[in-house]
């Protein structure tokens, strides 16, 4: 799938980057693990902290303080900030819970937000994910690839 997604992206002359928080760069790792990432991934950021978000990615400090780091509207900010910071055409961002602590009723361990960009549109989406820290992050990273893959392919 990875290099299905290389293909596509390279056909068409886009360059994804990435932001990731609860990851921590495994996504960033996955895409380079394919030979040619560097003809269609500008790059990516972690931003792991709430001042990384706000200092580097540029979320508003009013995002988080009212809706949260894990949230749609903080990921939907995440992603404008790092596809602008690159000029990439399209990007991932992924904030949540990877867990084991952390978790609140309303957003327990294994609460994911992920955000896609391409060409000008967002999509943000949640999802939910269980099993250890290493698991859920392997899973979001999965799962983020895959439905990226999802979302550019019907466009060409």
């Amino acid at each position: 799938m990875f290099s299905q997604l290389r293909d596509l992206l390279v056909s068409k002359s886009l360059f994804l980057a990435t932001a990731e928080s609860c990851t921590g760069g495994l996504l960033g790792s996955r895409i380079t693990d394919v030979p040619g990432a560097s003809r269609y991934y500008a790059g990516g950021i972690i931003a792991y902290s709430n001042e990384a978000k706000i200092n580097i990615l540029g979320v508003s400090p009013e995002t988080i303080r009212n809706y949260g780091a894990v949230s749609e509207e903080c990921a939907r900010e995440m992603v404008m900030g790092v596809v602008r910071i690159f000029r990439a055409d399209a990007g991932i961002a992924i904030t949540g819970i990877a867990g084991p602590s952390g978790g609140t009723p309303e957003k327990p361990v294994g609460t994911v937000y992920l955000a896609y960009y391409l060409k000008g549109h967002v999509t943000v989406e949640r999802v939910f994910f269980t099993g250890s820290r290493i698991e859920i992050k392997e899973k979001i990273v999965e799962h983020a690839l895959e439905k990226f893959f999802d979302i550019v392919s019907p466009l060409f």
